[in-house]
Parts: C-alpha cells; structure tokens; sequence
C-alpha cells in the first residue's frame, strides 16, 4: 500500500499494478481498492496500462477529512494523477465515472483522455422524483446507525436483483460494505441530478463514453445524451455486458482508445 495527501489533507491509500500508461481506475459506490472485483479489475488493466487504484475518501484506508464536496473528491483524483507523474488517463465506472467527466471539466492538461463505464446520472424527472425517495430513505437508516440496511436499500433501489441482494450478508466482504455505507451518501450527491449536458459541452478531453448492453435502458439514455453533448465524444455499448463489466471484455475497447 502506498499513500499520498489529498489538498485538505486527506490521506489516500492506493496500489500500484502493471507498467505502461499511467491510468487512474476511479470506482463507484461501495467499492474500494481491495475489494475482489475491483482487484480483479485492476490486474486485468494492468497488462496494458500501469493502474493507480484507490480508496475513494471514506472507504478502505483512506481518510474522510469532513464535510464532504465533490470539489474534494477531484482534489483527491489531482492528487492521485501527481503520483501518477502529473498526467493520467481516467477511467470512471458507475458513480466514478461522474468524477471522471468532472475531473475533465476541472483539472486541464493533467487529464490526457477519459473513459466512463455506464454514468449513473438520473435520465428524467419522473427518475429524479423517484431516487430522491431513495435518497432520503437512505440517509433516514444511516443517521439512525443502520448501516446494512441502508446498503441493502441502496442496491436494491438502483435496480440489483432482490434475490441477490438477500445473499450478500452470507459473502466475506459484506462486514466491509457494511463500514462503507456512510459514503452512499457521497454517491447519491454525485448523481442525483441530470446530465450537466450544458458543462459536458466544454469537455476538451478526447472522451469513450461506453455502457453495457444489458444495463438498465435509463443509463444508455444518460449515455447518448452525454456523448450528444461533449464534442468528439465516442459511443459505445458493450455487448453481453450490464453494470457490472468483465474487465476482460472491457480492455481491448479501454486500450484501443486509450493508446
């Protein structure tokens, strides 16, 4: 493990895998760097890129400086593109790719390209009415201190089936998504909205925007009206995959962009 400071002072924990480009794997909610899947993840990418992964504030072994902003979520992405060297591709899944496309907005040339896999932005009113519901549902069960229900209520909100959801307490990493849950709260301001089609417009970064083919028909929605609005922007639905890609399915389209 390796850490650096965010510009509050924030510490982040991340490793490093691979040789190559520098590329900073950005996750969604309830992840974090030494979750399985993410591990995973990182490993498969690593054969084509050098891959910083890190705890976003609040998960794993970073620290949860307060209150949270979204403009300190992108401090810690800057901080984690200087270890990187000073310049860095992204690549945002889910809620992370909502800080990729904001990073692009904020940090200039340190962001070479952005890549975001399936941004969970709300595609409508009728969507936003309805996940502020699940937002205030959400932050009723954390402030009362109940931690897995609020997870357990998250996940299945945003669509995973109930079936699975019911399993989860019986996985080895449920007690660490358990700890995660205050940071739901991070996740639901970064997306709680609409597409910023109007900012996305200065969007100067070469962008992939990319979504599975089984993923929920709100999330291609937000996807096209993304890629209607950054100029240059590439579309792409990713056959055989939902929100949840095969990192191996994902790469060659990830490299084909990148490099």
């Amino acid at each position: 493990m390796k850490t650096t400071q965010s510009k509050d002072g924030t510490s982040l924990a991340y490793d490093v895998h691979g040789s190559g480009p520098a590329l900073i794997y950005i996750t969604g909610a309830s992840c974090y760097r030494s979750f399985k899947p993410i591990l995973q993840d990182a490993k498969v990418f690593a054969t084509e890129f050098t891959i910083y992964s890190y705890d976003r504030r609040g998960r794993g072994d970073s620290g949860n400086t307060l209150p949270y902003s979204m403009e300190r979520e992108i401090e810690d992405i800057e901080a984690m593109i200087d270890a990187a060297g000073g310049m860095a591709y992204l690549y945002g899944h889910s809620s992370g790719a909502v800080l990729a496309l904001e990073a692009a907005l904020r940090l200039g040339g340190k962001v070479q390209k952005v890549v975001m896999y399936d941004p969970p932005y709300v595609h409508d009113e009728k969507e936003k009415a309805e996940y502020k519901q699940l937002s205030q549902t959400i932050h009723r069960l954390l402030d009362n201190g109940k931690n897995a229900k609020a997870m357990s209520t998250f996940l299945s909100g945003i669509g995973m089936p109930k079936a699975f959801v019911l399993l989860l307490p019986l996985f080895p990493g449920w007690r660490t998504m358990k700890a995660l849950s205050p940071t739901l709260a991070y996740d639901i301001a970064l997306t709680q909205d609409m597409p910023p089609v109007e900012r996305a417009a200065r969007v100067s970064v070469p962008t992939q925007i990319i979504v599975g083919e089984k993923s929920p028909a709100a999330i291609h929605d937000v996807g096209r009206q993304l890629t209607k609005a950054i100029p240059s922007a590439k579309f792409a639905q990713l056959a055989g995959q939902d929100h949840m890609v095969n990192a191996k399915r994902l790469l060659p389209l990830l490299s084909g962009f990148l490099k």
